[in-house]
C-alpha cells in the first residue's frame, strides 16, 4: 500500500510539472521564432504604453522568472517527500528514485522551453488578407502634415507610416483573438506559410487548454523597411500590456517582421517572424 501511494505521488507530481509545457499562452507564446533580423539602428527602451480607452491603470507585469516556479517547486516538493519517506522507513533508495524522476521531468521542461525559442529562417511570403498597406512604396502621404523628407533614412520617404501602424495594431489585436479561439483560418490570412506552420504546432501542443488574452494597451513603432530578394520587409516594434486568462497585466516588447512579395501586384503584408527585444 505504501509503495502504491509512493508511485501515485510520483505520477501526480510529474503530471503537474508537465502541464506547465502545455499551458495556454498568447499569440507567439512570448518567444522568438520565424524571421529574425539585426536592426540597422540600436533598439531603445520602449516608452510606457498608454492604457486603451476605458481601461484602468494596472500594476507592472510580474517578472518572466515566474515560469521557473513550476519545476523548482516540483523539485522542492520531491526533496520534502524524499525526506518524509525516509522518515517513514521507506529508505533512502525510494527518496533517491523520486528525486531522479523529478529531475528528469525538470530537464524535459527546460528542453521544451528552449526548443520553442529556436529561430528557423523564413524566406518568402504567402497569400492572404493584408496585414497593412498593399503597395510598397505607396504614394499616400504621411498624415499630420509631416514632410516627406522627415522620414528616417531606413524608411522610404513616401511610405504611409501612420496608416501602416494602425493596421499593424489592428492585426496584433486580431491575431491575439484568433489565437484564443484557435481560429487557424484567420491566422493563415495574416501569416507566411512557415509562420502559420509554427503557430499551428503551438496550438496543437496547447490542446484543449482555454486561453483568453485581453490587450490592455498596445504601441506600434516602425523601425525600418528594407528590400531583400524581391521582398519588402518592415520591422514593427509592438509593445504594451496584455492580460492573460484574467491574470495580472504583463508587459510585452517584441518586433514583428512583416513582408510582401514585390514581384506580385496582388501580394499583401504577412507576418514572417516575431523577435523578442
Amino acid at each position: 500500500m505504501k509503495r502504491f501511494a509512493l508511485l501515485l505521488t510520483i505520477v501526480l507530481t510529474s503530471l503537474s510539472l508537465l502541464a506547465a509545457n502545455a499551458e495556454a499562452r498568447r499569440f507567439g507564446g512570448g518567444g522568438s521564432f520565424g524571421k529574425q533580423r539585426s536592426m540597422s539602428a540600436p533598439v531603445q527602451k520602449a516608452p510606457a504604453a498608454a492604457p486603451a480607452p476605458g481601461t484602468p491603470a494596472q500594476p507592472a507585469a510580474a517578472p518572466a522568472g515566474n515560469r521557473w516556479l513550476g519545476p523548482l517547486a516540483g523539485l522542492a516538493i520531491g526533496a520534502g517527500l524524499g525526506a518524509l519517506f525516509a522518515g517513514m522507513g521507506l529508505g533512502e533508495g525510494m527518496g533517491s528514485i523520486l528525486m531522479i524522476v523529478l529531475a528528469v521531468v525538470a530537464v524535459m521542461f527546460l528542453v521544451s522551453m528552449f526548443r520553442r525559442k529556436q529561430q528557423p529562417a523564413m524566406q518568402y511570403a504567402g497569400a492572404g488578407a493584408p496585414f497593412g498597406a498593399t503597395q510598397f512604396p505607396a504614394a499616400e502621404p504621411v498624415s499630420g502634415g509631416a514632410a516627406a523628407s522627415a522620414a528616417p533614412a531606413n524608411i522610404p520617404a513616401d511610405f504611409p507610416v501612420e496608416s501602416f501602424l494602425r493596421s499593424a495594431k489592428t492585426s496584433f489585436i486580431r491575431l491575439q483573438a484568433a489565437n484564443d479561439r484557435k481560429d487557424l483560418n484567420d491566422i493563415r490570412e495574416y501569416t507566411t506559410p512557415e509562420m502559420f506552420a509554427e503557430v499551428s504546432m503551438q496550438l496543437q501542443e496547447r490542446g484543449d487548454a482555454p486561453q483568453r488574452t485581453d490587450v490592455v494597451a498596445v504601441n506600434a513603432a516602425l523601425l525600418e523597411v528594407n528590400t531583400e530578394n524581391d521582398h519588402a520587409i518592415a520591422s514593427v516594434r509592438m509593445s504594451g500590456q496584455l492580460r492573460e486568462n484574467n491574470g495580472a497585466p504583463e508587459s510585452f516588447d517584441e518586433i514583428w517582421h512583416v513582408q510582401k512579395n514585390l514581384q506580385d501586384d496582388k501580394s499583401v503584408w504577412l507576418l514572417a517572424g516575431i523577435q523578442q527585444i
